[in-house]
């Protein structure tokens, strides 16, 4: 039998009707998990309603978190940068987080990145579902493990499945690559951006080759 959340989850907050502008002012007042506690506020995602592809981060930065923006930080103009080499228009995509408030951890005056728990990325689903039933993406692009989690489930290796076709019934192509966050850690940076561009490209390729919506 599957555990329950020790969290009301982000279900106790969803509103009646599922609209963007609906979904956008419900966020605000979530508490389905403590993180919201913690937060200057939740981070939906932009983008267009109608994007063909829809990308998935982990959750939002320090930048994201004062902007009430997804993707505005460092790792956000790397996206930028990717997206571009990719062919991929980033003004027509939609972009989001697995998680909507900033978990942090403090480092002298500096808010530093902490990993959100299994518990709080599932207490948060409810989110990125509608998300995902309102945009209706022909790509989900999932960046990272906790997005690539949050829907694939805990058992999934983005190390192992990155830049591939899965199997998954969440849109027409499902692909997992990794997070821009960690070509900004990484000691080949070069290489690792290449590599992120490389999986976008396939995304790119796959919508070019397909009929138009």
């Amino acid at each position: 039998m599957p555990r329950t959340s020790p969290y009301p989850t982000a279900a106790a907050f969803m509103p009646d009707r599922l609209t963007m502008t609906a979904l956008r002012d419900a966020v605000q007042h979530c508490e389905g998990c403590p993180l919201y506690a913690n937060a200057t506020q939740a981070v939906f995602g932009e983008g267009l309603r109608s994007a063909e592809v829809m990308l998935v981060g982990e959750q939002p930065g320090d930048q994201e978190d004062r902007t009430g923006a997804p993707f505005v930080g460092p790792a956000g103009k790397l996206l930028d940068r990717a997206l571009d080499e990719a062919g991929i228009d980033r003004r027509k995509a939609y972009v989001t987080n697995a998680v909507k408030h900033f978990k942090w951890r403090a480092r002298g005056t500096r808010r530093i990145h902490d990993k959100p728990s299994w518990t709080e990325q599932r207490a948060c689903r409810p989110w990125l579902e509608a998300e995902l039933a309102l945009v209706k993406p022909r790509a989900l692009v999932l960046m990272g493990a906790t997005a690539a989690q949050s829907l694939l489930g805990k058992s999934f290796r983005v190390t192992q499945n990155r830049g591939a076709a899965l199997e998954s019934s969440l849109a027409e192509l499902v692909t997992a690559t990794i997070h821009p966050s960690a070509v900004l850690r990484a000691d080949d940076r070069e290489e690792m951006f290449a590599g992120l561009v490389a999986d976008l490209g396939l995304v790119a390729d796959e919508l070019r080759r397909a009929a138009p919506r």
